[in-house]
């Protein structure tokens, strides 16, 4: 049943990766955790490898197309990969219902953004024809990405919700290119992440294959088919469906445990 479980929600959180980009991994912890069974220790690191490979798969094309900016991808990784050590560190001395209570809450933030997503673009980042004037890039750029590192090592989130509208709103970054450097950037921080859970974890890897298998092909699938598809509309139900998992979670870890 564990394994029919990591099937079907592997290829549930896979279509809404597909469909709404790095956005839809939100749902990843609290699927393994209240579907799949697993513990909230276990989640984490489960979740960041299965975004980790379904963002690299998503980034392939992006590369090839030129669609990514790849010194930003490292500034961000630079700043957010020890950041996502740090963010670990602290999760493993805290219980499992303040790392579900701060999940809920940044399922919340996720949901908001999604509904208020337009906005004012910045220019700090900005490509001219001599390439990004680093020295009004990195000061933006460095602490967006230590925030996106540590939520990613502390609750296993691979921050494509902040990584998006951080380099499209706060930066600058075209959205084509911000979409490949995001994913890249995803799969950076969830490497990292997912080797500062490693010590003493048990893992049943057969879970593990089923949910990022079906994650990945439904990925795919659903990014194909999703040009065909209203996304803001989709993006704007998904945005209420994240509030309602996340006040699950709440009334579960708050009133019935």
């Amino acid at each position: 049943m564990t394994i029919t479980f990591a099937l079907l929600f592997g290829a549930l959180i896979g279509v809404l990766l597909g469909l709404l980009g790095g956005g839809g991994s939100i749902l990843a912890v609290p699927a393994l955790v209240y579907a799949v069974g697993l513990d909230m220790r276990q989640a984490i690191p489960v979740s960041l490898l299965v975004i980790g490979i379904a963002s690299a798969v998503g980034a392939a094309p992006k590369v090839r197309a030129g669609h990514v900016q790849w010194r930003l991808a490292g500034v961000f990784a630079a700043a957010g990969i020890p950041a996502t050590f740090a963010g670990a560190a602290l999760g493993s001395h805290l219980s499992q219902s303040v790392l579900l209570i701060s999940f809920a809450a940044v399922m919340v933030l996720a949901g908001v953004r999604m509904l208020t997503d337009d906005g004012p673009t910045g220019t700090a980042c900005e490509i001219h024809d001599g390439g990004i004037d680093w020295r009004r890039c990195a000061p933006r750029s460095i602490p967006a990405g230590v925030v996106v590192g540590f939520l990613t090592g502390l609750l296993g989130v691979g921050g494509g919700f902040l990584i998006i509208p951080a380099l499209v709103l706060m930066l600058g970054v075209e959205m084509s290119v911000a979409i490949g450097t995001s994913l890249l950037i995803i799969v950076a921080n969830s490497a990292a992440g997912f080797l500062s859970h490693l010590q003493g974890l048990s893992i049943d890897w057969a879970v593990v294959g089923a949910f990022a298998a079906t994650a990945t092909v439904a990925s795919l699938i659903a990014g194909y088919l999703g040009t065909r598809m209203d996304t803001d509309r989709l993006q704007r139900w998904f945005a209420y469906l994240v509030f309602a998992v996340a006040a699950f979670v709440l009334v579960d870890t708050i009133w019935l445990q």
